[in-house]
């Protein structure tokens, strides 16, 4: 049964819980600037489309925060938020991010016989950075690719081209575990296309979209970002 606070219809609770990361991470990104998240857009956009400035940045994340306390209020008439659930979420988060790198490279070491070898990712980058970054994946890959658009596709498939709900479901999740990996290849900033890398982030995307369809948005953000901690800061 997925966790109460990822139910859908408590919005507060996941809410809450992933806001921290995402908030830590916008303020981390001054401390690591111009290193950002692939998938973070909107810093992206405001820093080096529009060129904004600290100051205009400070402003941004101060509207976030009203936006944040004021969705906040309005979810709060219909929903309370479920403090019970902290805890269990982070720490099951953590036994996720402590067993998924061995099960992945148990399914490619015995099932497909691929080397995981991985590419380099940002190990000359300090630990404040990437810790930041780790952060920046959890929140902006998992809205970007699970609740964005792997959610999308299943809706695409099952509403619009009137797929069998379980095979939209199934396909949406291969799909954008396809893209996830591949966009971590891209260039300028991407590592070079190498068969383990790339068959090792395919299946992190499977594992991660399974945590978002099972054990909902929060699981699935606490997860990627505990892994990369683990991976990238710890190790």
């Amino acid at each position: 049964m997925p966790a109460a606070a990822d139910n859908p219809r408590n919005l507060l609770t996941s809410l809450v819980l992933v806001f921290p990361i995402f908030l830590i991470y916008q303020v981390g990104v001054l401390f690591t600037l111009p290193m950002l998240n692939g998938a973070d857009f909107v810093t992206t956009l405001l820093f080096r489309t529009f060129g904004l400035t600290l100051t205009g940045y400070l402003g941004f994340l101060g509207g976030v925060l009203v936006l944040f306390l004021l969705t906040v209020a309005v979810l709060g008439r219909h929903q309370d938020f479920n403090r019970a659930v902290v805890v269990p979420v982070i720490l099951e988060s953590v036994v996720w991010a402590l067993t998924m790198g061995s099960l992945i490279v148990f399914v490619m070491t015995k099932v497909l016989s691929i080397s995981p070898r991985l590419a380099g990712g940002i190990e000359g980058q300090g630990l404040v950075t990437r810790f930041v970054m780790s952060l920046g994946a959890g929140v902006y890959e998992e809205s970007v690719f699970r609740l964005g658009l792997l959610s999308g596709l299943a809706f695409v498939l099952e509403k619009l081209a009137h797929i069998a709900r379980w095979a939209a479901l199934i396909s949406a999740l291969v799909l954008s575990s396809v893209v996830f990996s591949a966009m971590h290849h891209l260039p300028p900033y991407g590592d070079p296309l190498v068969l383990g890398p790339f068959v090792f982030r395919v299946l992190a995307g499977l594992f991660f979209g399974l945590l978002f369809l099972r054990r909902g948005f929060a699981v699935a953000v606490y997860t990627h970002a505990f892994y990369d901690i683990f991976v990238l800061v710890i190790r």
